[in-house]
């Protein structure tokens, strides 16, 4: 089945690299991917597979094989692009001006078309159901997951695992990466509005300087990661904008504070969460201010089941030699893949899509983000792979 697989996949690469040429010059952002999801749409279509339409633009397939009770596998991936403007000059740059694919949602929804085909075309070779997941919104609050979720996408029917693929441009084309546990942290959007009595610069002492008290909360939030947290847990809280004054000679009524916090730990996540309230709230009071503070509560961290990754990571080897699998480091970016693995045991890994020889070594998010696309047939092949092969529980 492996060398059936991969000779598929050879053979189809270069229509999933055109497709993927299609939607990267077609980029549309979080919960406006009304193209590309036609488009999706129309490829199972013609490849003969039955899917329905959740959360507005996302698409369910399912394929049956033998015994198509058996054993159910969902495979996933993401579909929505970034307001980030292309720096590339390819033939297939992105056609709208802002928007690009710039964290490899192209490649993820190539393959895992890719990887549709193959399976429909084999599936009297394999037993039990793959249900195809090509959700909407993974860059954007409150997650495109979440809302498929809501919408039934892990009933009817249950998968007993499910599996996702990220491009990892670190990591060189050929090569796969997994990771037992603790893989991705949460994201939570933090926005401080910081208000006092302003006035001139000149007379601070006839004012509750908003400007001072910023810089003050800023330094005391640090002190949460610091001095409460475990050591051993990775946590990231980060305040990346201050917005506030206008002039020289003004002490501003008003200042804004926006940030991102980051944890691996779910109940040290919302422990966390009341003490940026709790603290900010107290500082700003004792220096003659008022604050308002509001936490967007974001994606929970990512868990691959260790079994599942046991028997994945076997999988891989198979498919792509010992050699080429290697273990992925944590991370502390996010991912809603997070709320499919907390229902359902999950894997999330990672494709090497870089080739240092080519100079493909651009980061996710940047605008000269593009891949080696060898990795089309790897990406496509390992998935119809776990999803044809993988037994869970």
């Amino acid at each position: 089945m492996i060398e059936t697989i991969k000779t598929l996949a050879k053979k189809l690469a270069p229509e999933f690299i055109d497709i993927r040429h299609h939607l990267h010059a077609h980029p549309e952002l979080s919960y406006q991917e009304f193209e590309t999801s036609k488009f999706v749409q129309s490829k199972l279509k013609e490849f003969g597979i039955p899917f329905e339409i959740k959360a507005t633009t996302g698409v369910v397939g399912l394929i049956k094989g033998k015994n198509p009770d058996k054993r159910i596998i969902a495979l996933r991936a993401d579909m929505d692009a970034l307001p980030i403007k292309e720096a590339n000059d390819v033939p297939y740059k992105s056609t709208k001006d802002g928007v690009m694919h710039a964290c490899g949602h192209d490649v993820h929804t190539s393959c895992l078309l890719g990887s549709a085909k193959i399976l429909n075309e084999l599936k009297n070779n394999w037993e039990g159901s793959v249900k195809l997941i090509f959700q909407p919104g993974e860059e954007k609050n409150p997650g495109g997951a979440s809302l498929m979720i809501k919408e039934g996408v892990l009933e009817n029917p249950k998968p007993q695992a499910i599996f996702g693929l990220h491009v990892n441009p670190q990591l060189e084309v050929g090569k796969l990466s997994f990771r037992p546990g603790k893989a991705m942290a949460s994201a939570d959007e933090l926005y401080f509005t910081i208000r006092g009595n302003g006035g001139h610069a000149a007379s601070p002492q006839l004012t509750a300087d908003t400007i001072l008290i910023a810089s003050q909360l800023v330094v005391a939030l640090q002190q949460i990661i610091s001095r409460n947290k475990n050591p051993f847990s990775p946590s990231v809280l980060s305040i990346t904008s201050i917005q506030g004054g206008f002039t020289t000679n003004v002490i501003p009524s008003e200042v804004k504070l926006m940030g991102t916090f980051r944890a691996m730990d779910e109940e040290w996540r919302f422990k966390a969460h009341e003490l940026i309230k709790n603290i900010s709230t107290e500082l700003v009071h004792s220096m003659g201010g008022e604050i308002d503070v509001h936490i967007d509560v974001g994606y929970p961290a990512v868990q691959n089941d260790e079994k599942l990754y046991v028997i994945a990571r076997k999988k891989a080897e198979e498919f792509m030699g010992e050699k080429n699998v290697e273990e992925t480091e944590v991370r502390m970016g996010s991912e809603d893949f997070g709320y499919y693995s907390q229902l359902i045991p999950g894997c999330f890994y990672r494709l090497g899509t870089g080739n240092k020889e080519k100079e493909i070594t651009s980061g996710v998010h940047t605008p000269t983000f593009n891949i080696d696309e060898n990795a089309i047939e790897i990406g496509m092949g390992i998935m119809a792979w776990l999803g044809s092969s993988v037994s869970f529980p």
